[in-house]
């Protein structure tokens, strides 16, 4: 039974439709999909997903079902959930704990609820899972195989975990792929910023001087950027210099 706990689930046909569009764009997925709804790979298993709910993922969530899966997906942050994926997954067949906005409280009752299903392997996003499953939710490891991180901050968890001698199941630091260290790391963190900074504040920024501070090119360090958008396009190809 589909216990699901999401904002609306009236607002499935839109968040299929925003599905139904990235689906056109990820070839890789596609080829997964077509294969693993064949040899069945993953049937019988119980994958807990806790990420950014939105179309990209969300489509990520459907391939692994295709595969025969159990998915029971959450947020990774309040703030990222999008209704209408969270709806379109679970009239899909996927149960889902997520609605944006939520509290601090409805945050970790959704972790909970995604661990009380005792995952075979977790997607994890920030590394809330493994926090849990280390400390008060030790129970939901009774089936654990292990997982995979995607995030610096939740690789760094990992990190400290292993470094003590205190992690207790193998996990994937899909962070520290090579992939995505070229791409994703390199150009994703910096475009994504420029798009955030020109949707938010509506301004035409060109020749003026911006700073950016966080996650840069230099692996493992935290370091500002400050560049007019000029200079920024012109180093954009050098690991040497900030985004």
């Amino acid at each position: 039974m589909n216990e699901s706990m999401i904002r609306d689930i009236n607002l499935a046909e839109e968040g299929k439709q925003r599905i139904a569009w990235v689906e056109k764009f990820m070839p890789v997925l596609n080829t997964l999909k077509e294969e693993f709804s064949a040899d069945q790979s993953f049937k019988g298993k119980t994958v807990v997903m806790s990420i950014h709910l939105e179309a990209k993922t969300a489509y990520l969530a459907l391939t692994l079902k295709a595969a025969g899966t159990n998915v029971i997906c959450t947020g990774s942050n309040p703030l990222s959930t999008q209704d209408p994926i969270a709806a379109a997954l679970v009239d899909n067949g996927i149960t889902v704990y997520a609605w944006h906005g939520c509290t601090d409280e409805e945050y970790t009752l959704f972790l909970n609820k995604a661990l009380d299903h005792k995952p075979d392997i977790i997607i994890d996003d920030g590394g809330d899972l493994v926090h849990l499953l280390h400390t008060t939710r030790k129970d939901a490891q009774v089936n654990l195989i292990g997982g995979s991180e995607e995030t610096t901050t939740g690789v760094h968890r990992l990190k400290i975990l292993e470094k003590a001698g205190d992690l207790e199941f193998p996990m994937i630091a899909v962070n520290d792929s090579y992939c995505k260290y070229l791409f994703d790391n390199r150009y994703g963190t910096g475009q994504s910023a420029w798009d955030g900074i020109i949707r938010s504040t509506n301004l035409t920024i060109t020749g003026k001087t911006v700073v950016i501070a966080g996650y840069g090119w230099r692996q493992g360090r935290f370091h500002a950027c400050k560049r007019t958008r000029r200079s920024c396009h012109r180093n954009r190809g050098r690991p040497d210099q900030g985004y």
